[in-house]
């Protein structure tokens, strides 16, 4: 069985935790799916955070466990390409626009529905409408990981086009790209032939888009990170501050550093060896783009997956 990686391991029990707490609050007259779900944001009930905390909730053993298999399956992959930190903005980032891509399918949805009605009634108006009826408008609540899962398909067929993969009950495997590309298709399809079945096609296609950019834009432009003004990147920077803050006076300015097996040594020399790793990793990664990841051999896969359990 494939290594588990950091934040796969952790989405995964995350997720499997939110699944079991909703069933166990519910004994007791707690709705999270309606707390914590995504609603329509002219219902009464929409929140912001809501973006967030949906993509963690599912609605039967069937929705989370294909998610979670597929997360596992894919996301283990995308993980060691990218390292944990990148692979986790992605997959926040992707399940959000998946959300936002929801919400204005829905916006349209109600749209339509109000003019049909009532013909008069104009773009500006149906805010006024929506707050007159944001009680009712509740109802329209969405859950699952569904659009960042997609979004890490789409990855793995983008990073890995020409990896062949099998899908049931094809008797013989396809390549990733063909695969994700009916994937695209099956939801596009979904969701214009059957747009009331229950299932939110549009966010799944929504975190495709959304993944589909933000690859784009990082092949670009490699040299930028996936926003060194993040976050992330302020508390890493932090952090360094406060160990040299920390960092005993008098101390030699030469540091130095204890490996695992109790070697030590020299600022200089960790930074060369920590360079030439990144330069390795770098070189394998241009080659998947270059020839796919079928072009790897055993070390150069071993060494993705060292270097992302070493982040």
């Amino acid at each position: 069985m494939r290594n588990l990686t950091i934040v796969t391991k952790n989405l995964l029990i995350i997720n499997v935790l939110a699944f079991i707490a909703t069933w166990v609050v519910k004994g007791v007259g707690i709705d999270l799916q309606s707390m914590c779900g995504l609603h329509f944001f002219l219902a009464n009930d929409f929140h912001v955070y809501q973006l967030v905390t949906y993509m963690f909730l599912h609605a039967n053993f069937a929705h989370i466990l294909f998610n979670m298999f597929a997360l596992w399956m894919f996301g283990c992959v995308i993980e060691s390409v990218w390292g944990p930190k990148k692979f986790l903005f992605y997959y926040i980032s992707c399940g959000i626009g998946a959300g936002l891509m929801q919400e204005l399918a829905q916006f349209v949805s109600f749209y339509v529905t109000i003019s049909g009605q009532d013909p008069s009634v104009g773009l500006s108006d149906v805010f006024q409408v929506g707050q007159a009826l944001s009680m009712q408008l509740n109802s329209w609540t969405t859950i699952g990981a569904s659009g960042a899962v997609y979004a890490i398909l789409l990855a793995f067929g983008m990073i890995f086009p020409n990896e062949r993969i099998f899908i049931f009950p094809l008797p013989i495997p396809i390549k990733a790209k063909w695969f994700v590309t009916f994937y695209v298709c099956i939801e596009l399809f979904s969701a214009l032939g059957s747009p009331g079945d229950g299932v939110a096609h549009m966010a799944h296609l929504g975190g495709m888009l959304f993944g589909f950019f933000m690859i784009r834009y990082w092949n670009l432009h490699p040299t930028s990170g996936y926003g060194r003004s993040s976050g992330l990147d302020f508390f890493e920077n932090l952090k360094r501050n406060l160990d040299k803050r920390n960092r005993p006076r008098g101390s030699s300015g030469r540091d130095m550093h204890v490996e695992r097996g109790g070697a030590k040594e020299s600022d200089w020399e960790y930074n060369a060896r920590k360079k030439a790793n990144q330069d390795e990793v770098d070189r394998i990664l241009d080659k998947i783009r270059k020839s796919g990841y079928d072009s790897l051999t055993k070390e150069e896969k071993q060494k993705l997956f060292d270097s992302s359990n070493n982040d």
